[in-house]
């Protein structure tokens, strides 16, 4: 059997490694356009910004050692030009002489991956203009910056890339500025989620611009214009394009192959596409959303790996199948994580999904050993049974075990009465007796059996102020002075009791602390006095997190549609 994959970065490199060790004898060819295969994406903003300090580490294997390991023939700088699937052939240039020729295959894998979107603006064709997907764009940023010097950057797209990027190059001392169009960085992540990064990404020096729009770019003496709408510009002295990634399908569209979302390459469960001898798997394919079960794209290296192994297994007699893609990612900004898995508000909202939602703030954890540090965790939760949607975490250490526990859950269709069920490890050093993924399924058991009933940051606006409802803040004293809800009646839950009489029962009443906790206690404490009860999720804290954004950034409506 003769196996040709195009393609040899994640997806590629792993299928033909699993195609050897289960086939000894096949013959498996891999051709990469590029001048480098098997290497890590996620790791080129790093080598910029000095963090991965070896052109080597960025490489996890080359021609030379994929054949002394696997006997695989791997052809760097090879770009097959055309496939035949009529005559099961492909047409491949070798880059390095012009020359073509023809290789035949028995089955083809199609790992192309994707491309940087170029938008088509305005100047985009200067040489200060920088998009970063391949080690050869890694370089070119870094020759530039061994080069030029530049002193300042604008990166365009607040993604994974563009803020990895942001925070590589204030590393190296430049002043960053990101642009992001819509009013959030990190669209995984819901915008009250986004609300706990802007400020810490702000404090450590990076500029951001959000809700703004690029419209062009125009060449200066030494520097670059970055145009924005209504006619604001940024000068510059480099700008890198980070606004995301689209299918490199080309080939397979020209094959005749079946193309669908953003006409990425249509597969089966066994990564087959319209054409049962080709499969292709990674970034250039539509998948199936684990959650959802919606046709769309998942850019990722974990999902990518995955695909070509299960291509490989099928390709040799065994029924692997891919059964979809939940999205689970994690970032590091600084000393700071952001995590999500599932889906967010945004996309259970765009579909119509029922849904309902928590946020807890916990330690990472115990308290009493030093170095605690609080997580925001969201979790989104079927309201008719407790089944995990999606949850999202942003904090600083223990963020990513947490995601991963989640992200669990969520593939094994758990409940929230499963989370609080779930012997996770315990050590003051690393947790608390109740993890945060316990304390979240705690949460959601009690809205569901009804133990307390919750509202959210952005009700708060709509609520009355004519006195045909109470709200209540119990902080401190020293909490409620620092900030609280305008027009809040504050009784601190310790002397709460004392002062039942001073509560109208015949009113609802909104209670708020600094994380949920004290409220949801005063809650208990007021339900089973005959009082009708409303937790803030979230708490105080939350809340104003996402108002002091506001503040900031003014726009119409959020990304969930609530205005703001």
């Amino acid at each position: 059997m003769k196996v040709v994959i195009v393609g040899g970065v994640a997806g590629g490199a792993t299928a033909a490694a699993r195609l050897r060790r289960l086939d000894e004898k096949a013959q498996i060819i891999v051709l990469e356009r590029s001048g480098f295969v098997s290497y890590a994406n996620c790791g080129l903003p790093y080598y910029i910004g000095g963090v991965i300090s070896e052109k080597s580490a960025l490489t996890l294997q080359t021609p030379q050692s994929f054949w002394n390991r696997f006997q695989i023939d791997v052809r760097v700088n090879n770009e097959v030009l055309s496939i035949h699937p009529e005559e099961k052939k492909v047409v491949v240039q070798n880059r390095e002489d012009g020359s073509t020729y023809e290789e035949s295959y028995d089955k083809l894998i199609l790992s192309p991956g994707a491309k940087s979107i170029r938008p088509n603006l305005a100047g985009m064709d200067s040489e200060q203009i920088f998009t970063l997907r391949t080690v050869e764009d890694t370089f070119a940023i870094h020759t530039f910056l061994q080069q030029q010097k530049p002193k300042s950057a604008v990166i365009i797209g607040g993604g994974f890339i563009g803020l990895e990027m942001a925070e590589n190059l204030l590393h190296t001392g430049m002043d960053v500025t990101v642009i992001e169009r819509i009013n959030q960085v990190m669209p995984p992540l819901d915008y009250d989620m986004a609300c706990e990064i802007h400020p810490y990404l702000k404090s450590k020096g990076m500029n951001l611009l959000l809700g703004k729009s690029v419209v062009g770019f125009e060449p200066l003496d030494q520097q670059i214009s970055v145009k924005l709408e209504a006619g604001e510009s940024i000068n510059t002295d480099m700008v890198v394009m980070a606004v995301g990634v689209q299918p490199e399908t080309t080939l397979a569209k020209q094959a005749g192959l079946t193309l669908g979302v953003r006409d990425a390459i249509v597969v089966n469960q066994h990564m087959q596409t319209s054409d049962k001898d080709i499969y292709a798997v990674g970034d250039a394919v539509e998948i199936n959303q684990f959650i959802t079960g919606q046709k769309g794209l998942t850019p990722l290296a974990g999902p990518a790996n995955k695909q070509g192994r299960i291509a490989a297994d099928h390709i040799c007699g065994r029924e692997s199948s891919y059964c979809g893609a939940q999205g689970s990612s994690v970032i590091k900004l600084f000393d700071m994580t952001a995590a999500s898995t599932g889906i967010n508000e945004k996309t259970a909202q765009q579909l119509k999904i029922p849904y309902d939602k928590i946020v807890t703030l916990s330690a990472s954890h115990a308290t009493y050993y030093p170095g605690a540090n609080n997580m925001v965790v969201k979790v989104l939760f079927s309201p008719e049974d407790g089944t995990i949607l999606g949850a999202q975490i942003v904090g600083f250490d223990g963020v990513d075990k947490r995601i991963d526990v989640l992200a669990t859950a969520i593939r094994a269709k758990m409940t929230a009465a499963d989370l609080t069920e779930l012997e996770l490890s315990y050590a003051p050093p690393y947790s608390s007796a109740k993890d945060p993924v316990n304390m979240a399924g705690y949460v959601i058991e009690n809205l569901l059996n009804k133990t307390v009933k919750q509202y959210h940051w952005h009700d708060v606006e709509q609520l009355p102020r004519d006195g045909s409802v109470t709200l209540l803040d119990v902080r401190t004293e020293t909490e409620y002075q620092n900030g609280h809800i305008d027009g809040t009646l504050h009784i601190p839950v310790d002397i709460l009791r004392e002062h039942l009489s001073e509560l109208d029962q015949s009113k609802p009443v909104y209670v708020n602390c600094q994380s949920g906790l004290r409220s949801y206690i005063a809650c208990r404490i007021l339900s089973q006095n005959g009082f009708d009860c409303y937790n803030l999720s979230g708490g105080y804290r939350f809340y104003a997190s996402v108002m002091k954004d506001k503040s900031f950034y003014q726009t119409a409506v959020h990304p969930c549609g609530v205005k703001i």
